[in-house]
């Protein structure tokens, strides 16, 4: 039998090619006459396994085609072992059931652990999922998980709040899939999802997130509206989300109690929320009144109105919610449409939302601190410290000059 020379031309030109076309570490060498494929990785045991040919010229074109297909497979997240056992058909490789995932996943997010609203399920999970089972059962599914969330993702635009809760919704579908599904480790999704999110381009407009109003616009949009019955009902619906900074979807879990001590009516919020800001707890709401421009408070009466019965609201559970009913019956309205035009010209944003912006803004510009306000709007001091307006630029002009007025009187 003649002698194995491993320093022959074809040997080393094995050697370097299996090194140069996987990854540091892969590298192929003869062992009793049979090729064998070694993998050493910093902190891991070395691994190895023979493959079907024999350390011999002939074989070199064969050896390279199956240490590249045990690369690949290895790469989707396979053993060494299994992906040599597939590439030498000793094994099927498994199909991911991403479909049946999805299905397994809803369960999972609706009836375990902090379960999810249908709605939520609806309008944060569904869209984004339906997308990425597309894409990934399409003709060339991309085969990492950084390709496929900026592919599922990029119909929202970059940088808005929508986009964002997309690749949040899919980063822990993917967590799912790899901790539950047993799916190739490789499919485990970034933990910054920043550079999917992206960010607004400076011309992106204004915020999605809407600006606060005056409260002599707020009183101009609700005295424009329709006086019949339904119109009556919109109009106290608007009230209440400005006096009290409700979340449009709490003014269903809306109602009065009466103070232990006092016995005075207070308006309690039932409404849970549950977010990555921390969790919103069913709590006490504290009315701020309207002021117009003359400095009169608006005296609606609302909390008496509802104890008698008088306050009926609009349909709100239709369509996507209570925000969305909201903002189709205001687009409606002449009143509104010409409000948001005005805000448009000055690069500002009238949204649903922006009532409860009006709520904390005026708050601080009465001298309510940041805590207290927080409290009654139901967030964290920290999330209302990013998210919502403490000052506006009248506000802190007229702000400055009474201090230097008071500092040049007491000199």
């Amino acid at each position: 039998m003649p002698a194995i020379r491993h320093a022959e031309p074809w040997a080393i030109g094995l050697r370097t090619t299996v090194r140069t076309s996987t990854a540091e570490g892969w590298s192929v060498c003869e062992f009793r006459g049979k090729v064998r494929l070694e993998v050493r990785q910093v902190g891991s045991p070395k691994q190895a396994v023979f493959l079907p040919f024999d350390w011999a010229k002939s074989n070199v074109g064969d050896v390279l085609t199956r240490v590249r297909n045990i690369y690949q497979l290895v790469d989707e997240g396979h053993s060494l072992r299994g992906a040599a056992d597939i590439a030498e058909g000793k094994a099927p490789k498994a199909v991911a059931d991403w479909s049946g995932a999805v299905v397994r996943f809803k369960v999972q997010k609706m009836e375990h652990g902090r379960a999810v609203k249908p709605v939520t399920w609806q309008r944060c999970y569904q869209p984004v999922l339906d997308t990425a089972i597309e894409i990934l059962t399409g003709r060339k599914p991309p085969t990492n998980p950084a390709d496929l969330l900026d592919l599922a993702i990029r119909k929202w635009p970059p940088g808005s709040r929508a986009r964002q809760i997309r690749a949040q919704s899919l980063a822990q579908f993917l967590r799912y899939c790899v901790n539950r599904e047993n799916f190739p480790v490789l499919w485990m999704p970034p933990l910054d999802l920043a550079s999917h999110v992206g960010a607004k381009g400076i011309h992106s407009g204004p915020s999605l997130k809407g600006d606060p109003l005056t409260d002599q616009q707020i009183i101009n949009l609700i005295n424009s509206l329709p006086v019949d019955e339904a119109g009556q009902r919109w109009r106290d619906a608007l009230k209440l989300l400005a006096e009290l900074g409700l979340r449009p979807i709490e003014l269903q879990h809306l109602s009065v109690r009466s103070d232990t001590t006092t016995g005075r009516p207070h308006w309690w919020c039932s409404y849970r929320k549950r977010s990555g800001g921390g969790d919103t707890q069913p709590r006490r709401i504290h009315a701020l009144p309207l002021v117009d421009a003359e400095g009169s408070p608006q005296r609606w009466s609302l909390i008496e109105r509802w104890q008698a019965g008088l306050i009926a609201l609009p349909p709100l559970s239709s369509g996507n919610g209570a925000g969305d009913a909201i903002a189709t019956y205001l687009n409606r309205q002449q009143g509104w449409r010409s409000l948001r035009a005005a805000l448009e010209t000055k690069g500002e944003r009238a949204v649903p939302y922006s009532f409860r912006h009006s709520y904390s803004l005026r708050g601080h510009q009465r001298g309510i601190d940041a805590g207290s306000v927080a409290l009654s709007m139901g967030h964290s001091f920290e999330v209302h410290c990013r998210s919502y307006p403490w000052a506006s630029t009248s506000g802190a002009q007229e702000a400055f000059e009474r201090a230097n007025e008071a500092l040049m009187t007491a000199g």
